[in-house]
């Protein structure tokens, strides 16, 4: 059997939201399945960490797919030259983007359709491509894997989409995020924040993770509840908007946030595990990998009672509003409570359980197979 794959985010150094998903699913696949031949298609030289096993053949396909255009001549000329050439059982693609003129058939994976809500978060030259062509791969697909019950139905509910064509493979976490000691937590806050306990946010700096209402709401929480508590906020400014900038630059309490920048992934555990709070405000998302890492942890999670965080979390989170910053603030102050933050420790350590990399895999892998049999 052979299985083609779009590789195309699996960039060393700079790996982000799905292509973590693709590096800790495909690399267990391809070691549980030997017997198949992968062909991972890549739009540059890929990193050997990236060819987990023998039976990875890499193809190395012009351009780089970075802008709308370069979507289209990548997945329309190189993509379906590439398989046609390989002849593969099955085109897999984890980021959603689908060849159309090939006839090979593909399985697609998508994450969330946040820009079919929130349009105006995207710019604009994304959001034409994204709402121009994922209602056609959700139909080209053979079947499509997403990652949550919610985002299945948003699928049903956007795209018009027979339910049974999709399949919910919920995301695992890095099992190296795990408890630290306490010194550890101290030193890990020394390094960051003076010493002092903190809240924390992780994520791209995007709109619709809502920044801008967690800073008014932490401006809200020190006015409300004088205390030492700092935000910290790790991500990259490259979504950062005049809206996020505006809350910020007008915030009382602005030198009392700490900006950390990218992390690698042991920094962001320690970072994790050393937080009062993971903050997780998002008014959009399809699943929520930061939750899972918070209760690894046994780090408190306060997060957002929309979209997929409810059912991530069950009742092992703080839900929130999180178009409300009184809401948001009311959590944080919430969390201060040393009983409140146990309870949620350990639901957390009992949620944490019922998701692995290992599944997410296991998921994925019985919708290709279901793919071909059809």
């Amino acid at each position: 059997m052979k299985i083609a794959v779009n590789t195309r985010l699996l960039l060393k150094d700079r790996l982000e939201g799905i292509g973590w998903v693709e590096f800790e699913t495909l690399r267990r696949m391809v070691k549980s399945h030997p017997e198949v031949e992968f062909f991972f298609l890549f739009d540059r030289q890929p990193d050997p960490m990236f060819l987990f096993g023998n039976n990875v053949k890499p193809v190395v396909l012009f351009p780089q797919a970075r802008t709308s255009l370069l979507f289209i001549w990548f997945f329309e000329f190189s993509v379906r030259k590439a398989l046609k050439r390989i002849r593969p059982d099955l085109f897999f693609s984890p980021d959603g983007y689908l060849s159309f003129h090939s006839d090979v058939p593909q399985v697609v994976q998508f994450h969330d359709l946040n820009f079919e809500h929130f349009p105006k978060d995207i710019p604009f030259r994304y959001r034409w491509h994204y709402k121009r062509f994922f209602p056609k791969f959700a139909k080209k697909a053979k079947r499509i894997v997403t990652v949550s019950g919610f985002s299945k139905q948003d699928i049903v509910d956007c795209y018009s989409i027979d339910p049974g064509k999709i399949d919910v493979a919920y995301n695992g976490v890095n099992e190296k995020f795990a408890p630290i000691t306490v010194e550890e937590q101290e030193c890990v806050r020394e390094k960051y924040t003076g010493g002092n306990p903190y809240f924390m946010f992780v994520g791209s700096l995007h709109p619709r993770k809502n920044l801008a209402r967690l800073f008014t709401a932490f401006d809200l929480f020190k006015i409300q509840t004088p205390s030492n508590v700092k935000l910290l906020i790790v991500g990259e400014k490259r979504w950062w908007s005049e809206p996020i900038e505006q809350a910020y630059s007008t915030m009382r309490f602005k030198d009392e946030v700490v900006f950390a920048g990218r992390l690698s992934a042991e920094d962001l555990h320690l970072v994790t595990a050393a937080a009062l709070a993971s903050v997780y405000v998002s008014y959009f998302e399809g699943f929520g990998i930061p939750i899972l890492e918070a209760f690894r942890c046994d780090t408190p999670v306060i997060t957002s009672n929309v979209t997929s965080m409810p059912e991530v979390a069950d009742d092992a989170a703080l839900l929130v509003d999180p178009f409300s910053e009184a809401s948001i603030a009311e959590g944080m102050t919430e969390m201060l409570d040393e009983n409140v933050r146990e309870a949620l420790i350990e639901k957390g350590r009992e949620r944490a359980k019922d998701f692995s990399w290992d599944l997410a895999a296991e998921g994925i892998w019985n919708s290709l197979m279901k793919a071909i049999k059809e």
